[in-house]
């Protein structure tokens, strides 16, 4: 769907290398048997799970010939996508404090 202020291609892209990165953080926490932190990998879990939506739902949103579910679809993409990042940003909080400690 060509339109100038399509940001799925921007929603895809970005979730996609997120969940990347959230699967690198899981896999090291696996590897390394940190069974103890689950609070940290918990909440990867779920930003992965929510990045793998939203990268779902942007690229659905593209392919999409209704203009109006595409932009359904992206709106929903979009709203997912935010939600990933709050659930990054609490891992974040959690180790850059040392809050498990």
């Amino acid at each position: 769907m060509a339109n100038e202020n399509n940001k799925s291609p921007h929603i895809l892209n970005t979730s996609s290398n997120l969940l990347g990165f959230c699967l690198i953080v899981l896999t090291s926490i696996k590897v390394a048997h940190f069974n103890q932190v689950t609070i940290i990998d918990d909440t990867t879990g779920i930003a992965a799970i929510l990045l793998t939506g939203s990268c779902l739902l942007s690229f659905l949103s593209m392919r999409s010939k209704e203009r109006r579910r595409s932009e359904k679809l992206e709106e929903a993409a979009d709203y997912i996508f935010l939600l990933s990042l709050v659930c990054i940003s609490v891992t974040i909080i959690i180790v850059s404090f040392n809050l498990l400690a």
